[in-house]
């Protein structure tokens, strides 16, 4: 593994841990693909610094646990949006 990629893979996981981010915000903050952030913080993260990658694991299992929950919310804004244009 590339040390540039090792280093991107721990400043991703610590900004995830520090934010409490979704994948999806990582990716937005770093310019890069959710399949990479995906990838750097569950394959090469936990390769490189375990208790790292074990916090960051559990940040994403509450974000998968809502994402239910804000995708709801963001249907209701949209039709509540809609509602109000008409």
């Amino acid at each position: 593994m590339s040390g540039l990629i090792g280093i991107r893979a721990v400043e991703i996981g610590e900004y995830i841990v520090e934010n409490k981010a979704t994948v999806r915000s990582a990716a937005k903050a770093f310019g890069i693909s959710k399949s990479t952030v995906h990838t750097d913080v569950t394959e090469k993260l936990e390769h490189l610094n375990p208790e790292l990658s074990r916090q960051v694991r559990a940040v994403l299992d509450v974000n998968k646990a809502q994402r239910h929950i804000r995708g709801g919310l963001a249907t209701k804004e949209k039709y509540m949006a809609i509602h109000k244009a008409v």
